[in-house]
This record gives structure tokens, sequence and C-alpha cells, in this order.
């Protein structure tokens, strides 16, 4: 039987359209078309795609009910491991996941697993009333969740389905943490996060909001109330340049620009009121999906010229091929083997332009990508308004600097065993707040193993 080599595509907004609006940008399989492309799947029975899935899904057997058209089986399939499908189906990075090691890839492209996962969770959200396909029966014990971002809104959808109580206590004003504060519109629909988190409140998970753990409360007088608590804060330091002229008017971390946008609904002026200012000439600083999302968000808020600059070339880029292809298509400009050594301003302190320096590859460093060199010589400036930083985040500090017990390690992050177990008995922790800045679906996977992990504690103590 003769498979076709490649994928079916995904229809797009056009990118002349797409970069005026905040729509979002992949528009999803049709129904032919996804029963086409899950009989691309060879059914092994090893299943290697689904040991690629940090969130354990049984990918073979959700994709061979998409063949048959039977959705609501394959959604049952999809929700017992996974309880944010139609956001992992949209931001996972499954070329490196799941498709990465699909059978397929041997011969032509993976199955589009990502696409076909999205296509069921959108199936079954415009159905209708997404429910639960079980109640949890309750078993008696508490579970505290720190933070609604991928993480922690996993855990306690987890520990939920186990049976327990569990009540999330988020510092902003809307759950999703960076679903909902970091990643664009255009990317993941904000009415997909609150649907996602609306499954997870049928299951019986309470969402206490403006509530600063560390601030407000501390973990120890919740585990007074609680059989364990979950720590899941994300990263939400921004990290700098370090380069003169960083303190000038202008110049933004790429945290606070996209909370702007995204919570703040800038992209919305002056229906909602909180404006960005970014004038003509953006610069991000950076190559990663945020870089990406700043860039392209530039240019929907009306800059006309949205820069991309880093200090390495495109090979060495950690952002997803498809976010630097939608990027490109957008008409953002990248200036590849830079590096910014100062930003200049006006008198008044307003950001004018920046200076950097052309680099050469050499040596691979510890991260395996070849080390960025200067050229001696090279200074250049460009002119610009706005500079977004966007070389990653560090843990949020705000926990750990109340918990003089917690082990740290030395970027400020809390280090756990592998299923999220610290230094203290009863409080667990996982994704960013653990590992730094990483995928949502590494953090979803480390919300699950952490749920296990405290299921089994509980226990163990009530025995």
């Amino acid at each position: 039987m003769s498979v076709q080599r490649n994928k079916y595509p995904m229809p797009h907004q056009p990118p002349e359209e797409r970069v005026h609006n905040f729509k979002e940008v992949p528009l999803g399989y049709k129904t032919d078309i996804a029963m086409a492309e899950a009989k691309r799947c060879l059914q092994c029975k090893t299943k290697p795609c689904t040991k690629g899935c940090p969130v354990e899904i049984d990918i073979p057997g959700f994709i061979n009910c998409v063949k048959l058209g039977q959705f609501d089986k394959a959604a049952e399939i999809i929700r017992a491991k996974n309880s944010l499908p139609a956001v992992s189906g949209r931001v996972c990075p499954y070329e490196d996941q799941c498709e990465g090691e699909c059978t397929l890839k041997k011969a032509g492209e993976p199955v589009g697993i990502g696409r076909l996962e999205r296509f069921v969770a959108d199936y079954e959200r415009l159905k209708g009333q997404v429910l639960p396909w079980k109640q949890p029966v309750k078993n008696g014990h508490r579970v505290a969740i720190i933070g609604a971002g991928p993480a922690g809104l996993t855990a306690a959808g987890d520990l939920a389905n186990m049976g327990y109580d569990v009540v999330v206590y988020e510092a902003l004003h809307a759950p999703g943490g960076v679903l909902m504060y970091g990643i664009p519109e255009f990317r993941l629909p904000k009415t997909i996060v609150h649907s996602e988190v609306d499954y997870i409140k049928k299951l019986g998970v309470k969402i206490e909001y403006d509530v600063v753990v560390g601030k407000s409360m501390t973990v120890p007088e919740l585990l007074k109330d609680f059989d364990a608590v979950f720590i899941g804060t994300g990263a939400g330091l921004p990290n700098w340049l370090n380069i003169p002229g960083e303190n000038l008017d202008g110049v933004y971390s790429a945290n606070e620009f996209l909370t702007r946008v995204n919570m703040m609904k800038a992209y919305d002026f002056p229906r909602n009121d909180t404006p960005v200012k970014i004038g003509q000439v953006v610069a991000t600083f950076g190559a990663g999906n945020v870089a990406m999302d700043c860039a392209r968000t530039s240019l929907r808020l009306g800059a006309e010229k949205s820069y991309i600059l880093y200090r390495r070339t495109e090979a060495e880029m950690p952002a997803r091929l498809e976010e630097i292809a939608h990027a490109k298509e957008e008409g953002v400009i990248f200036k590849l083997l830079t590096n910014p050594i100062q930003f200049i301003g006006t008198e008044k302190g307003v950001l004018k332009e920046v200076e950097f320096l052309s680099m050469k590859l050499g040596e691979p460093d510890e991260s395996g990508r070849r080390r960025p060199v200067p050229i001696p010589g090279s200074e250049e400036k460009l002119a610009i308004d706005t500079a977004l930083i966007a070389i990653g985040q560090s843990p949020n500090p705000l926990i750990p600097q109340s918990m003089p017990g917690l082990k740290l390690g030395k970027h400020g992050n809390i280090i756990t065993d592998e299923d999220g177990r610290t230094s203290i008995p009863g409080i667990f922790a996982g994704g960013d707040i653990a590992t730094g800045a990483a995928t949502v679906i590494l953090a979803m996977g480390a919300g699950k193993k952490a749920a296990r992990a405290i299921d089994q504690y509980v226990k163990e103590k009530k025995a």
C-alpha cells in the first residue's frame, strides 16, 4: 500500500491579509483533509510517536479514530491524557516531539499529528459544550496548585481526575499563564485558552485569582491546609542584554511588550485603552519563538519595518521552522550575525538607534551551536524607535525567595527530581520554575509527572 509522502497542506490566512489583523494564522484542517491525513498513519505497533509525547497520548489510537470518522472517540482518547489539546495542537513543537519519532520521516514527511490533535480538539469545542468524559470520584484529599499556566493546569486536571479537591492560586486576573499573556492571539486565540480552562473547572478544579503566593500567603501556610502543594509559577523574570542604554524610553522586555498587547488588549486600541507606542521601526533581539512573536506582533501594531537581530545564523535559531517561515512571509527583516553593543538615545532619554557589531561563527559552545565571535571594526548603527529584548526568561523568584529551606539551582530555579519532588516533603514543582524557560508541552509533561508523584506521596503518607 502506497502512502502519500507529504502532509496534506494546512490552509492559512494569506500573509498580506494577516499582517493587518490578530486573527489566527493557520485555519485548521477540514474533515475530509483530516481523515485523509489520518490514513497516512502506519499504525506502528511500537508507537514511537507516543514515546516522543511528553503527555503520553495514545497517538495511533486517536488517529485511527479520526481515519474512521469517530471524532468523539478520538477526543476521549486524547482527553484521557491531555487536558489542553486545543493548546498543544497549536503551539507544541511536535516536529521535535511526536512527529520527530514518526516512522514516515524515513520516506517523506511525518504524519501531521499536531494538526490532527488540533482538528479533534476544535471539533469537540465547536460541537458544543466540552464536558468531562467521566466525573471524578472524590478521594477526600486536597492539593494546592500555584500558578495557572500549562504546568499548573495540567497537574490540576490530572489530580482532579484522580479524585483530589484542587485549588489553583493565580497571581493575575486571568488563567493560562504564558498561554494568555505570552503567546499572541494570532498563534493561540484567548477563546481557546478559556475553553480549555473551562474544561478543567468542570472536573471540579477551583481557581482563585489575584492571589500572590509568597506575599499574601506562603507555601508553608498552604501546606497546613492541603496534603501537597505544586509550584508552577513559570519563568517570568526577563533576561537583559546588559549593554549601555537599556534603560532608555523605548526599550522593552519581551515579557512586558507581549503582556501589554495580550492581556491588556493593546492590539484593540482605542476600543481598549492600553496602547503600545512602537513607532515606525522595531528591532527584536533574539531568535526564539518569543522573538518571532514580538517581531510579528510589531507589524500588526503598525510598524513599517520589523527587524530580528541575531548573533548567529538561521541554522542556529531556536525558533520553530514554521514560526520563522511565517515571520519571513509577513515581511520581518532578518539581520543575522549581528550583536548589539549599545542603545543610543536623544537628550530626552528616548531611544533613537542601536549600535551593533558583525559576528562570525567559531567553535561550538556548551549548547552545541557554533559560538559567535565579534569582528573587530565592524560597528554599524541602525535607527530604531523600539527595541524588544527576547533573549529568554529566568524562573520567577518570588516563591523561592520566600522559602529559605527550598533547594535552588544557580539560576534561581527550584531543584526537583524527574517527578517534581523538591527538597521539602509535600512540595512539588514543575515547568519553567524548575527547568528555566522551555516549551509549553514540556511544562505540561512536568505537571503530569508531578501529579502522579503527588498521588503516590499522599497515598504513602496516608498508609
